[in-house]
């Protein structure tokens, strides 16, 4: 991989493992809405995906129609419910994180490209204290689920916004973004972005090389990950 000129970081599973609060916090949301869930979104699987689309495709599985409205309602209330669930038992911040961006703060920037929308991103990370390494303005590197219910469309967002920050186009070969699913491999490489996957979520290291990662590492402890991120 080329030396990155911009650093884009998953939250869920990359960063930070949220011991199912933000199912919880969704479950919860959506049964306000729906009812009583009686397992109907047992099968549906959150990774990788943006909360917008998670929202569509359990208001089908509810039998409820998917509007803009139903779903900014849904996710506004999972946001309040996201708050008290994250101070449960099962958070922690992953291996080798915040030595990571510690070390990077500085050397090259850094954003976030993750299917959360930025509220949830923001609490997710703060209860580890992880919030304070990026930039919330208006002028952040950053990429949220207002960009696109597709998660390329989220990766697209972020190298827009990088280039806007670096004040050039910037080429999303320079853009790396690190990841821990294989949706989060095909959307960097569907913009053209390379990906250094993390073994910290629920796929193995060789589930993620078969995805396409451009490297994998089994955590942010791994002796090679510092240099692949700065270059």
């Amino acid at each position: 991989m080329r030396r990155a000129a911009v650093i884009l970081w998953d939250v869920d599973g990359t960063l930070v493992s949220c011991g199912g609060a933000g199912r919880r916090a969704l479950e919860r949301a959506l049964a306000e809405r729906c009812g009583p869930l009686d397992g109907a979104l047992a099968g549906l699987r959150l990774d990788g995906m943006t909360d917008r689309l998670i929202v569509r495709e359990a208001l089908a599985l509810l039998a409820h129609p998917f509007s803009d409205d139903a779903c900014d309602g849904v996710l506004a209330r999972y946001l309040e419910h996201l708050a008290v669930e994250i101070r449960n038992p099962g958070y922690q911040v992953l291996p080798g994180v915040e030595a990571a961006l510690r070390a990077l703060r500085g050397r090259v920037p850094q954003g976030l490209c993750t299917g959360n929308v930025a509220q949830g991103a923001r609490v997710k990370l703060a209860q580890g204290g992880l919030d304070a390494y990026f930039d919330w303005g208006p002028d952040a590197i950053c990429g949220f689920a207002a960009d696109g219910e597709a998660r390329e469309h989220v990766v697209a967002a972020a190298v827009r916004r990088a280039s806007a920050r670096l004040g050039r186009t910037l080429d999303p070969a320079e853009a790396l973004v690190v990841g821990d699913t294989p949706r989060d491999v095909a959307a960097a490489h569907l913009v053209g972005c390379p990906v250094l996957a993390v073994a910290t979520g629920r796929y193995s290291a060789d589930e993620l090389a078969a995805s396409g990662a451009d490297q994998v590492i089994a955590s942010l402890e791994d002796a090679a990950a510092l240099g692949a991120l700065a270059g």
